[in-house]
Parts: structure tokens; C-alpha cells; sequence
């Protein structure tokens, strides 16, 4: 996500920092390489234009604080114009009402079927929601289908009445949700090639029946400019609250990203990371610009670790490091806390430096964890309690039960043993834990 921007605009920003002062010479040179970057990562051309120069007039403007050098001026002025460029502020999704009523629309092939989905998963984590998701896309074959297994994999339900009309189906899901106790409806409608005049009249007839607090727009940020007529054509006739960009994770520039709110007034409130059902995380503009700048993302680690991780069974395990009797078993047990985070590289991307301690490009292997896992898994609970006891035929025993080998087994228990007693060092001497 970002990734070539974020690389060409450090760069610039890395040069800027070589300067003594604020030039018009040096500030045009680089609003040439700035221009540059965003026309590459796909940005409209206007915004483009806009954006250059409202941050050359800020740097070379009275405003400046005469006491930062000029690379600290110029990065501030410039995360300070791609958070207004991405929107300002947080716009949050309407969560209070009962039952509130989000319409879901957009192109075929946007991935809106699964993000209503990911979307249910996040309101029923976050926000305490009890989401109906609503079969609306009678038209595409399997549509429906695909909208009842992702139900089945999150243990939502689905309504669904088959090919009727979606309208109808709309009406009599209303009712079904009231009578057992639903909160939220999420719909999922029929999505075309193209926007045409029959997908309108039927998202329009049932705007009309069912007054949702929210229509979202999914977006596909691999389509480019295109995505921004999509946008308009949309709102036109239905009002739309918000867009969610999907693919974000994939081999895309990001310039509708950096597009859509200045061209279109609409707020992105949604962007898809992964392709897994946890995959989709509210917008934060300041945190994203953040990140294009190599900044970082903290708050968003934070958030993401308080939602995922057990604080009570952390402390527990903190306490234990620190004295030095952490198990095999409490590794496990971190392990599986850890695995709920997602992948481990898409956090250490989101740390502040990441790119210049060469994490932004690390790939950790699931199959090495997977067999860590299973090493620890072979073994019998008093093993993992009292790992003194592994002698040479216990360690064959765990390498055949999981697959792996000896050597393997020998290498996990050195690591384990040198992280006890790192952990137990840090708490006995400088180190204090906070409880």
C-alpha cells in the first residue's frame, strides 16, 4: 500500500534535510520530485497541482517557525496537506439506532459481497453488534451462496428469499430483523459492469422503502482514475455516505486514495488490508499520511493488539518472563495471541523507521510458525511445564509427531532457553514492569 510514493517522498523529504535553509530554488526542485511521485502513484493531475503548490507557498510563507530546520518544516507542511488531501478528520460509520441500516453498492468485481461481510465481523468486535446481513444480489450467479458461507464462517446470519425481487426481500428482512432482535442490517446489493439506468432505479426503490443511515460505495483502488466517475455517477442518484477501497493490500498505487475526498467530497470510512475476514479497518487520514511519510502507524498497533490480545492473560505472562518461570505452555499460549494479530509483517511495517531497519520488507514464513507450533503441540503437557526432561528419545518422539526433525526440535528449545533468560535479566535488574 503505498509503498512506491512512500519511498519517492521520503527520499525528497531526505533531501530536504541536507539544505540550511528554505529557497525558492531548493522548495521548487523539490515540489518538481513531489509532482513527480504522486502523477506515478495514479493521483489526479488537479489534485496533484493543488497540492504542490499549496505546499510550496506554505514553506516559502511568514508561517514557518524560523527555529525547525528545514526538513522538519517541510515534513511538517507536507503530512499537514496529505491528511487534508485524505480527508482531515475521522469520519466514523453511524453505529447508534435500532436497528441501524447500511446499504452496501458498487461495481461487479469490487469484492463487495466479501467486505459486507469483513464489515459485520468488525461491528460485532468493536462495537457490540448483532448484524443481519441481507442477500440483495439476485443477479450474479452464486452471489447468494457466497454471502451464506461467509455467514456460516463468522456465525452471522443471512437473509435470504432467492431470486425475488430485491426490493421485497429488502421489506421482509426489515421485518424479520425487529422481530428477532436484530440491530444492524447490512444489505448487499447487486452490482453490474457498468452503471447503468436498471441498477439505479433498483438501489434508488429501495433507498426509498428502507431510508438507509449509511449507503458505501466499494471501490476497487486497482481501477485507477475510473474509480472517481464511479464515485459521481453513485452519488447522483443515491447520496452516499461514505466509499470503502478495497485491495489496498495488493500491487496498487494508492492515487485514489489521495483522490477521492478532494475531488469528490465523499470520505473514505473503510479500506480492505487482507483478504482474510479481519482484513478491513476504519480510515484515520492523519495516521495514513503518517505512514506514507515512514512515520509510522503506533495507534493502529494499539488498537489492534487491545482488540486481539487478552490483557489479563499478557499481564500474567509479563509477570512470569520476568521471573523467569514462563513455560513452554505460556509460549504456546502467547503463540495463539499473537496469530490472532494477522500477519506479523503487516505490524512491523506500520512502526515508525520501518523502512530504514529493513521491515518494510520482511516475510516471515507461516510454515516456520506452523512448525514451531507443532513441535510444542508434540509434546505432553509435563514437557512443556518441565523442559529439562527432553532427552534424546523423547526429542525423536516430537520430531516424528510433528513432522519436523531433531535438529529443529534442539533449536526451538535453545531459543526458548535464551529468551528466559534474557527476559528473566531484564527483570531482575533495569527493567520494571508496570504492576
Amino acid at each position: 500500500m503505498f509503498e512506491n510514493l512512500s519511498d519517492r517522498l521520503q527520499g525528497v523529504i531526505h533531501k530536504m534535510k541536507g539544505y540550511g535553509k528554505i529557497t525558492e530554488e531548493n522548495i521548487t526542485e523539490m515540489m518538481r520530485e513531489v509532482r513527480l511521485s504522486l502523477l506515478e502513484a495514479d493521483v489526479n493531475y488537479k489534485v496533484v497541482k493543488e497540492f504542490t503548490n499549496t505546499v510550496k507557498e506554505k514553506a516559502l510563507g511568514e508561517e514557518v517557525n524560523k527555529s525547525l530546520s528545514p526538513g522538519e518544516v517541510f515534513v511538517k507542511i507536507v503530512k499537514d496537506e496529505l491528511t487534508e488531501l485524505l480527508g482531515g478528520e475521522k469520519v466514523d460509520l453511524k453505529t447508534e439506532g435500532n436497528p441501524v441500516i447500511t446499504m452496501l453498492v458498487g461495481l461487479q468485481g469490487s469484492g463487495k459481497t466479501t467486505t459486507i461481510g469483513k464489515l459485520a465481523n468488525l461491528l460485532r468486535k468493536k462495537y457490540k453488534k448483532n448484524p443481519l446481513l441481507v442477500a440483495c444480489d439476485v443477479y450474479r450467479p452464486a452471489a447468494i451462496d457466497q454471502l451464506k458461507q461467509i455467514g456460516k464462517e463468522l456465525n452471522i446470519e443471512v437473509y435470504s428469499e432467492g431470486k425475488k425481487d430485491p426490493v421485497e426481500i429488502v421489506r421482509n428482512a426489515l421485518t424479520y430483523a425487529k422481530e428477532n432482535n436484530y440491530n444492524y442490517i447490512l444489505i448487499d446489493t447487486a452490482g453490474r459492469l457498468h452503471i447503468d439506468t436498471e441498477l439505479m432505479d433498483e438501489l434508488k426503490n429501495i433507498t426509498e422503502l428502507c431510508h438507509p443511515d449509511e449507503t458505501l460505495l466499494v471501490i476497487d483502488s486497482m481501477m485507477g482514475q475510473d474509480a472517481i466517475n464511479v464515485i459521481t455517477g453513485f452519488n447522483e442518484t443515491l447520496s452516499l455516505s461514505g466509499v470503502i477501497l478495497t485491495k489496498l493490500d495488493g500491487d496498487t498505487r494508492g492515487g485514489v486514495a489521495l483522490s477521492v475526498r478532494h475531488l469528490t467530497n465523499i470520505p473514505i470510512k473503510f479500506i480492505g488490508v487482507s483478504e482474510k475476514m479481519d482484513g478491513l479497518v476504519e480510515f484515520h487520514p492523519d495516521r495514513m499520511a503518517s505512514r506514507i511519510l515512514g512515520m509510522g502507524d503506533i495507534l493502529s498497533i494499539v488498537e489492534k493488539v487491545e482488540s486481539e490480545i487478552d490483557e489479563k492473560e499478557a499481564m500474567k505472562t509479563a509477570k512470569k518472563m520476568a521471573k523467569g518461570t514462563f513455560d513452554l505452555e505460556d509460549f504456546l499460549a502467547q503463540l495463539n495471541q499473537i496469530k490472532k494479530l494477522g500477519p506479523l509483517e503487516n505490524i512491523l511495517k506500520m512502526l515508525p523507521g520501518a523502512k530504514k531497519m529493513g521491515l518494510n520488507n520482511v516475510n516471515i514464513d507461516p510454515k516456520k510458525m506452523a512448525h514451531v507450533e507443532a513441535i510444542v503441540l508434540s509434546m505432553t503437557p509435563e514437557e512443556r511445564r518441565n523442559p529439562d526432561i527432553l532427552k534424546a528419545s523423547r526429542k525423536q518422539r516430537i520430531a516424528n509427531g510433528s513432522g519436523t526433525t531433531v535438529a529443529e526440535v534442539n533449536q526451538l528449545l535453545k531459543q526458548f532457553e535464551e529468551m528466559k533468560k534474557m527476559m528473566k535479566m531484564l527483570g531482575n535488574k533495569n527493567f520494571k514492569l508496570p504492576f
